[in-house]
C-alpha cells in the first residue's frame, strides 16, 4: 500500500485555489474543509504555507469532480487537485485501521470528519474549518483551548498515537518548539516512555524531522526537549557517550550558536551538526578538560560516521561538519598559528561555519582568549588576498626534472606557505626555493 501523502514535499498551493476546489464540492453536495496544518496556524495568526482539504467525497468521486487530478494516495483517500496556480490535497475522512511498522497503518476506513480528527496525532492538528461559512472552526478534539493555552496535547491516549506512528515523538518536540507549547504531563510522560521506539524509524525520516527543528530559529527550544525526553539518546546512539550524560544548559554548545544578543536566524544543518554532536561529547566531558582533541581528525571522522549512521545525512551535510570541526583544530592548537595557515583556513569553503562554531565555544568559556585573538587576526587577513593562486605547480616540479612522488606535496605546500607569508613573490624564488628542497 502507497505512503501517506503527508510524507511528500508539497506543491505551492494559494487560499483562493484551495477555496475553489471546496467550493466545488460543497456545490456537488459534499461536507468539506480546511483541515490540519493550515486551520492551526490561522488561529495562530500565521500565514499558512499550505491549504489541505478533507472531505467526505471518496477519491473516485473527487476524480470526477476535477479533470486535473493525479492519484498520488488513493488507497488513504488522497488526491491533488490541479486549481489554478496551485496544487491542493484533498483528502477524504479516514480511520486509519492497525500500524504494524510503527509508521503507516495497514488500511484505512472511510468515514466522517470527526472520526477523522480522533485519528490525528495532536489536538492543534486535528481542527477544521470552513470559509464558507463564516470563518468557522469546527473542533472535536478541543485543539482551540489547547491553542489559547499553549499547550501540545496528544489526541486521545498519547502512548496508542506514539505506538502508531514513533515519529510523532519528533514532531511533538518541532511543534513545541516552534510554536513555544508547553507539552502536557501525560504526553510528556509518553514521550519519557516511549522514545526509544524513534529506533524503529529510518534514519532517513528522522533525518528530515531534525532539518526542520534544528536549523531554525527555535533550535535551541527543540534541542533542550531532545535532551529532556531522551530522544537525543536514541537520535545519537552510534555517536559513544558515556551513562548518564546529564544536561548542562549553561555549558551548551548547541544552545549558544547564533548568538544570544541578536534574534536568532536559521542556520545550515551541517553547522548544526557539528555544534550538535561537539555540544554532546562537550557534555560528556562535564564541560571541563580540553575540548582541542574532539576537533582533530579521528574524533571528527568517528562524529561524521555516526551521523551518517543515524541520519542517512548527504556528503554535503557531512562535508560541511568535518570542515566546521577539524578547521578549527589547528587555530587553536598549542602554538598560534601562523600566518600561511590562518590564509589556508580562511580559504576553505566552510571558514564561516568553523568562525560562526568559534564565536560560540567563545560564549561558553572555552579558548576565549585565542578565540578573542583569532578574531583580530583573522579580520585583517580577510581583507587580504588571503587565497593567491600559486607560484609553482606539480608540471613546473617535473619540469625542473624533480621526479613524482610523496615529496611533491611537501615541497609545494612549504613553498605556498612562504609564498602566502610574503617570503617569496614571484615564479624564480619559488622555483628555487623548491628546488633546494628537492635535492
Amino acid at each position: 500500500m502507497a505512503e501517506p501523502a503527508d510524507n511528500r514535499k508539497k506543491s505551492p498551493c494559494r487560499r483562493e485555489d484551495a477555496t475553489e476546489v471546496l467550493k466545488r464540492l460543497r456545490q456537488a453536495g459534499h461536507v468539506a474543509y480546511f483541515a490540519g496544518g493550515c486551520v492551526r496556524d490561522l488561529l495562530l495568526g500565521l500565514e499558512p504555507k499550505d491549504w489541505d482539504i478533507a472531505t467526505d467525497a471518496q477519491p473516485k468521486r473527487v476524480r470526477e469532480l476535477f479533470s486535473n487530478t493525479q492519484a498520488v494516495g488513493a488507497a488513504f483517500g488522497v488526491i491533488l487537485v490541479r486549481e489554478g496556480k496551485s496544487v491542493v490535497e484533498v483528502a477524504t475522512f479516514r480511520s486509519d485501521q492497525e500500524y504494524v511498522d510503527g509508521r503507516r497503518p495497514t488500511g484505512v476506513r472511510f468515514t466522517t470528519a470527526e472520526e477523522d480528527a480522533q485519528r490525528r496525532d495532536f489536538t492543534i492538528n486535528g481542527l477544521f474549518f470552513d470559509p464558507l461559512e463564516g470563518d468557522r472552526v469546527i473542533d472535536f478534539v478541543g485543539g482551540v483551548e489547547d491553542l489559547r493555552a499553549k499547550r501540545l496535547r496528544a489526541i486521545g491516549v498519547a502512548g496508542e498515537r506514539f505506538a502508531e506512528d514513533h515519529l510523532r515523538l519528533l514532531r511533538a518536540v518541532r511543534f513545541a518548539a516552534r510554536f513555544g507549547l508547553e507539552i502536557e504531563p501525560a504526553t510528556a510522560a509518553a514521550m519519557l516512555r516511549d522514545g526509544p521506539l524513534l529506533k524503529r524509524i529510518s534514519p532517513e525520516r528522522i533525518g528530515e524531522e531534525l532539518r526542520l527543528m534544528l536549523a531554525t530559529p527555535t533550535r535551541g527550544a527543540a534541542w533542550e526537549m531532545l535532551w529532556q525526553f531522551g530522544l537525543l539518546e536514541v537520535i545519537c546512539r552510534f555517536l559513544p557517550m558515556g551513562a548518564g550524560v546529564a544536561f548542562q544548559r549553561d555549558r551548551s554548545v548547541f544552545l549558544a550558536v547564533g548568538g544570544a544578543d541578536e534574534p536568532e536566524e536559521s542556520i545550515p544543518f551541517g553547522l548544526a551538526l557539528a555544534a550538535g554532536v561537539l555540544c554532546v561529547k562537550w557534555q560528556e566531558m562535564k564541560g571541563a578538560g580540553d575540548i582541542r582533541p574532539l576537533l582533530q581528525k579521528p574524533a571528527v571522522h568517528q562524529m561524521v560516521r555516526a551521523m551518517r549512521q543515524s541520519l542517512k545525512i548527504s556528503n554535503e551535510e557531512s562535508d560541511e561538519i568535518e570542515g566546521t570541526l577539524w578547521g578549527i583544530a589547528p587555530l587553536l592548537a598549542e602554538q598560534r598559528p601562523g600566518v600561511a595557515t590562518m590564509k589556508r583556513f580562511l580559504a576553505k569553503p566552510t571558514a564561516g561555519l568553523s568562525r560562526m562554531l568559534m564565536n560560540t565555544l567563545d560564549r561558553v568559556g572555552i579558548c576565549c582568549e585565542r578565540i578573542a585573538w583569532l578574531r583580530m587576526e583573522l579580520g585583517e587577513l580577510g581583507k587580504t588576498d588571503y587565497a593567491p593562486l600559486p607560484l609553482i605547480d606539480g608540471d613546473d616540479l617535473r619540469a625542473a626534472g624533480l621526479q613524482p612522488g610523496p615529496v611533491f606535496k611537501r615541497i609545494l605546500d612549504a613553498v605556498y606557505d612562504a609564498q602566502l607569508e610574503g617570503r617569496l613573490d614571484s615564479k624564480e624564488q619559488a622555483m628555487r626555493m623548491a628546488e633546494e628542497m628537492g635535492q
